[in-house]
């Protein structure tokens, strides 16, 4: 069987709890890392000759399984695995973990058999990487970033940064304009890289022969660094150790060495960035020309050793914490300086709580020296709304990646959202750039009017705020709304039992309903076509991204649906599941193989293609007999229950019964039986059991059509032909499951529309005067009530 992605995650997140104990995750990351890099070298590059990264003889994952059970595991790993590929490859440098450290292993045997455990989970034969080859191995490069996301949620607060979260990369990587790049061997560097997924992200925009090149403080975390570049096929990238503000590794004799892209999330506001150099005689000059940062925070530190990094044609992005918008004193001469020069292309507003570590808000600054020359502008987006919990972080969702990316790269202008503004406008707000001052995004107070709740009517600013749906529907609205006698209100012209039921039936909603199934129509057919054609080898994320975006493009010119709405459901489904679909096709190809469920002995099902497809496809009828028959033992079911009920009240038949089964109530059958006082028990005592064995026999007549079913339906898959198993997953599970989801989206503005003008003509159906009056009459019925009872209420 080929690797699901789902369960290759499952398999090694599982190797944790090998280590867990009261090791902390930024800590027991490291060996479990280690160990899938060891696996994944040994399994691609041992024996290969003029490997990117030699195994030394001895020093193979196979060797490492011969330590398990020995009391020397944990030297012999370090001296007879780690130090040997150390040794090897010099570009490696030092893989700073311990496999003989008891204070974190335990001692004795209980590192013995943490290791031992450690190393059998990776012996699963479906972990044999060598075979995986789907996406030129990047399904382990995916794994290793799994891992770091989940290492990093649950590391403590200070110590989840080795990791930038992998859509705020994806988003710098997509905006800083690689992609478009005509260099065929551009130089990408980090200079805060921590495990290197950012460069990676970089590195994936672009199929040119790209150079990754990142500086990491932290030792293990530089170790780890290099690790990921060899996982993500980048074996020749330079990772190098040091603090990058005092001792910067990338120089050109005593300059600093520059790159076509800089990207970095440097840790924010970080206290002591000037330790170890005098900044006033800085000898790089990063801050020369655009003034000293404050000696506790160093967030410009590192905003401009990347300025000083980039070539004069060059590009970069950097995060960082909102301060650095608008803070005053050196920070805003700072901040004046490299505006005017140009420096500052655009700015992303980032939702708060994404980073690991820090729950502050954060930008993202993008930078661009070869265009800083003609910049009349500054681009800026507020994205701080658009994101989805995940736990107790927040997470950009494919959705809301790709929009920013779209209106960025575009330039394109949305209220509330995102807008160009000029560098004139910055300067008369004194060169402070904090995002709220130019884009107000909240949004509008649903205000209630207090005419229309003293006099009645619906004010007609609030119908008109609807213009979205009335563009679409133009003629619905005064279908549904007509003239009040009073300037500035409208009448509702129907019941509101009867909004639904008009809105639903009106021939202009009924058209839009029908192009909506028409667009997705257009889409299904022709990347039916498609996903048909998929073989053996196939990259499953070039496919994904192939239609994903012609969704988008086929959705953007449908009104009130939203094209990102409909992209976000697609990239759902297919993490979902068409992603697990797909990398079995391209190891497998289209074969629809059973498997027995581990959960459940016996029971047989295929990953590709479930059962039930199958069953509704050829055996529908089967299926139908099994639902009868079903309705019919919940009916008797109901029965026994209604039966129960009716004899187990107070002195009922059943009221002494400890338990109600049919064991008991014929024990007392036999009690009863010969006794003439008893006849009307016995009688209720028979139709129970009458009521039971009609059940059982249902049970019994569901499992054998059950089994029919099942011997029918294990024939057809050893019989089914790949053109049937391609209508079975491309139409009936995958098209049918998309089709439903723009079906849901549809009733979703649907019902929006039908709630909001309900709520407004319930807000203002009772005016002031009626509610007065109802009061009034209300109170009098009370006074006069209190009077018959003799009470003087005066």
């Amino acid at each position: 069987m080929a690797i699901k992605k789902s369960q290759l995650y499952s398999s090694i997140w599982k190797s944790c709890d090998e280590l867990r104990g009261g090791m902390d995750a930024s800590q027991y990351k490291d060996y479990v890392l280690v160990l899938l890099f060891i696996k994944y070298i040994s399994d691609k590059y041992a024996g290969v000759p003029y490997a990117a990264i030699t195994v030394p003889e001895g020093s193979s994952f196979k060797d490492m399984v011969a330590l398990k059970g020995k009391v020397t595991i944990g030297d012999d790993i370090n001296k007879k695995i780690i130090q040997k590929i150390e040794e090897e490859n010099p570009s490696l440098g030092k893989i700073a973990v311990d496999f003989n450290d008891p204070a974190k292993l335990g001692s004795g045997k209980d590192m013995v058999k943490r290791l031992t455990n450690l190393i059998a989970i990776f012996e699963n034969p479906a972990l044999d990487f060598s075979k995986n080859r789907a996406e030129g191995d990047d399904i382990l490069g995916d794994a290793y970033e799994y891992l770091m996301k989940n290492f990093a949620t649950q590391s403590g607060k200070s110590k989840g940064q080795f990791y930038t979260p992998a859509e705020v990369s994806r988003v710098i990587a997509r905006t800083i304009g690689i992609a478009n790049t005509k260099n065929d061997t551009p130089t990408v560097y980090d200079p805060t890289c921590g495990s290197g997924s950012l460069l990676l992200k970089v590195a994936d925009e672009t199929d040119k022969n790209v150079k990754l090149c990142g500086q990491e403080m932290d030792n293990a975390t530089a170790a780890l660094a290099r690790m990921n570049m060899i996982l993500h096929n980048h074996p020749i990238s330079e990772i190098v150790r040091e603090n990058t503000i005092s001792t910067p590794l990338f120089k050109n004799g005593n300059q600093l060495k520059t790159f076509d892209f800089v990207v970095a999330n440097p840790p924010f506001s970080f206290k002591s960035w000037s330790s170890g150099i005098d900044p006033a005689h800085d000898e790089f000059r990063r801050f020369q020309y655009f003034g000293i940062p404050p000696a506790k925070n160093g967030d410009y530190a590192f905003i401009l050793h990347i300025i000083r990094s980039l070539k004069t044609t060059g590009k970069g992005a950097c995060v960082a914490p909102h301060g650095v918008l608008f803070r005053g004193n050196a920070e805003a001469g700072i901040r004046t300086n490299i505006i005017r020069r140009g420096y500052i292309k655009g700015i992303i507003g980032l939702p708060v709580n994404l980073f690991y570590g820090t729950g502050i808000p954060a930008c993202i600054i993008v930078l661009d020296k070869e265009n800083a020359d003609n910049r009349k502008g500054i681009f800026m987006i507020d994205a701080s709304k658009d994101f989805i919990k995940d736990g107790n972080k927040n997470r950009l969702r494919a959705q809301d990646i790709h929009k920013i990316v779209d209106v960025f790269n575009r330039q394109l202008e949305i209220p509330k959202y995102s807008r160009m503004i000029s560098v004139v406008e910055i300067e008369k707000n004194d060169f402070n750039l904090n995002i709220p001052r130019y884009i107000d995004s909240q949004e509008a107070e649903d205000i209630q009017d207090i005419e229309a709740h003293i006099k009645g009517d619906i004010p007609t600013q609030d119908i008109e705020d609807l213009q979205k749906y009335w563009s679409v529907y133009p003629t619905l609205k005064n279908f549904l709304f007509g003239k009040s006698k009073r300037e500035g209100y409208s009448t509702l012209k129907i019941p509101q039992e009867e909004i639904r039921k008009t809105i639903f039936s009106h021939p202009e909603f009924t058209n839009y309903a029908q192009t909506i199934k028409a667009t997705f129509k257009a889409w299904r057919e022709k990347n039916s076509l498609l996903l048909k054609n998929l073989s053996i080898g196939i990259k499953p994320k070039e496919i994904i991204h192939k239609i994903s975006e012609d969704i988008l493009e086929t959705f953007s010119k449908t009104y009130l649906i939203d094209k990102y709405d409909i992209y976000q459901h697609l990239m759902e489904y297919w993490i979902e599941t068409m992603q697990d679909d797909m990398y079995l096709i391209t190891v497998n190809g289209w074969k629809a193989e059973l498997a027995e469920l581990e959960a459940k002995k016996g029971k047989m099902e295929c990953d590709l293609v479930p059962k039930y497809l199958v069953i509704n496809r050829y055996f529908e009828s089967d299926k139908q007999v099994i639902e009868e028959l079903q309705t019919k033992l919940d009916t008797t079911s109901r029965k026994i229950e209604e039966f129960i009920e009716e004899y187990n009240a107070d002195d009922g038949y059943f009221s002494d019964f400890e338990k109600i089964n049919k064991k008991n109530v014929q024990s007392r059958i036999r009690e009863i039986k010969n006794k003439p006082e008893d006849v009307e028990e016995l009688k209720v005592m028979d139709q129970y059991i009458a009521l039971c064995e009609q059940e059982s026999e249902m049970k019994k007549n569901i499992k054998e059509a059950e089994k029919a079913l099942d011997v029918k339906v294990i024939s057809k898959y050893k019989k089914m032909t790949e053109s049937e198993i391609k209508v079975l997953v491309v139409n009936d599970k995958w098209m049918a499951t998309l089709k439903q989801v723009v079906k849901g989206e549809m009733d979703r503005i649907s019902q929006r529309l039908t709630g909001r003008i309900k709520e407004l003509a319930e807000r203002y159906a009772t005016p002031l005067p009626i509610l007065t009056n109802e009061t009034e009459t209300l109170s009098r019925k009370v006074d006069e009530h209190i009077k018959k009872m003799g009470f003087d209420i005066n």
